[in-house]
């Protein structure tokens, strides 16, 4: 039967895979103003999927001159967003979304050869603690802080609250400065869309800089609405949470999935990744980074990078498209990203301290790949200043084979770059050449 399904998967996409235009220099759509060429509709899309094979022993991501990389931790299961604590303990989401229900033919084949980039391991669906107390860069202990949890995500710590935003809701555990295992049941801060569907499953979260409100991002639940508008209710936007009782309201929409929600450390101001629409070319529609303006609307899914009509969405509402913010920051087309965190200490050379680390998770449907791998934006007085630069590379290897694939991406109490590798299993540290380096990767305890 897989032999049968193998061969009518490829059958389906060789004709169609050269049926778009060719696609342009990434390069050039990383930017305030990127070009947007004229979009292409598909029957079905062109993939091009990387699949996950790991890391051999001794492989390592490349790095930019001046830097060093290490296994912060190995075998893990699908390590997907990071949160750093305040006595220097990290805590790794490990995480797996839903199978989706099947409501497009083509979707059978899309969804298959998509898991290809997946694991195969079954995803943790838990939090776990990593501590380098002794600052080498490798994990000694690790602990499982959380378990049984339902696809979990984004986290918060406020106090002695610490928030993890599962898939269907913000729980909130009581956390003490030190502890390795959380054994009291969490508390349903409020509930999130999720369903039957539940395309976009990732709920990123974030505090407040005063931590009065959680900021959750909460995904579409379709590339362009092809499931109907029923199921976007409360969908493609922030939610503004209020911490002390639950209540949220729509804090910016038309942002259809965004992650990496972080407030810039100047100006205060609350930023996101945003993955964009397919199926429109291998070009359209660039993903991006942004500020987040309240009660903002940018776009989704009437229009793109500003008031650029996708003629796939009926009826249109020309009175929302006229309202269309246009994002910041380019990133170029399907690069995925799915981690952003603003550098903070001096873990890292000079030239890394004052802007936007992103996490590119990586093309499935572009030839070649774009993203899969970590990039820096400069800023200057809280807002991007020059070209994004390549950091942490080498997650795909010569066959087009995915080592690892970058997701959340976070800054360490010495100012590290922590990056969280769902594909390798892995968190990675990056840091200046002359940084300790030293030990093996930690074992899990239990």
């Amino acid at each position: 039967m897989s032999r049968i399904r193998n061969a009518l998967a490829a059958a389906a996409l060789l004709p169609l895979a050269a049926c778009g235009p060719d696609p342009i220099d990434p390069q050039t759509q990383v930017g305030p103003n990127p070009p947007l060429p004229e979009l292409h509709q598909y029957l079905l899309p062109p993939m091009h999927v990387s699949r996950a094979i790991g890391w051999k022993d001794g492989e390592t991501p490349q790095v930019a001159a001046g830097l060093q990389v290490k296994a912060l931790a190995t075998g893990l299961k699908s390590p997907r967003s990071l949160l750093v604590l305040p006595n220097g303990d990290i805590l790794v989401a490990e995480s797996g979304g839903p199978t989706p229900p099947i409501n497009r033919p083509k979707e059978i084949i899309m969804g298959w050869l998509e898991g290809l980039s997946h694991p195969p391991e079954k995803p943790g669906q838990r939090i776990t603690l990593l501590r380098d107390a002794d600052g080498d860069g490798v994990a000694e202990l690790r602990t499982v802080l959380l378990e049984n949890l339902n696809a979990p995500f984004g986290m918060a710590l406020v106090g002695d609250d610490l928030y993890v935003a599962n898939t269907d809701a913000v729980m909130r555990y009581p956390y003490k400065a030190g502890a390795t295992q959380i054994t009291e049941p969490g508390t349903k801060l409020t509930e999130l869309p999720a369903g039957r569907i539940n395309h976009h499953w990732t709920k990123s979260l974030t505090a407040s800089p005063d931590g009065t409100k959680l900021y959750a991002g909460v995904g579409s639940n379709s590339n362009v609405t092809e499931n109907g508008l029923d199921e976007e209710t409360d969908r493609a936007s922030i939610w503004e949470i209020d911490r002390a009782t639950g209540a949220h309201r729509l804090y910016a929409t038309g942002l259809r999935n965004p992650n990496g929600l972080t407030f810039e450390p100047q100006t205060k101001t609350l930023w996101c990744v945003v993955n964009e629409r397919d199926e429109l070319g291998p070009d359209l529609v660039p993903d991006y980074m942004t500020s987040v303006k309240d009660g903002g609307f940018y776009g989704w899914p009437y229009s793109y990078w500003g008031k650029n009509l996708d003629p796939r969405v009926m009826p249109q509402r020309p009175e929302l498209v006229a309202q269309a913010l246009m994002p910041d920051y380019a990133l170029s087309s399907h690069v995925a990203p799915l981690g952003m965190a603003f550098a903070t200490g001096t873990g890292l050379p000079q030239a890394y301290r004052s802007g936007a680390f992103v996490g590119e998770h990586g093309s499935w449907n572009r030839d070649p790949l774009n993203g899969y791998k970590v990039v820096y934006i400069p800023f200057e007085n809280g807002k991007p200043a020059g070209k994004a630069q390549d950091v942490v590379t080498g997650f795909v290897n010569a066959e087009k084979q995915a080592r690892g694939r970058p997701v959340g991406v976070a800054i360490d109490s010495q100012g590290g770059l922590l990056i969280a590798d769902d594909a390798g299993g892995t968190v990675w540290r990056v840091t200046g050449s002359s940084a300790r380096s030293d030990a093996a990767p930690a074992t899990i305890l239990r």
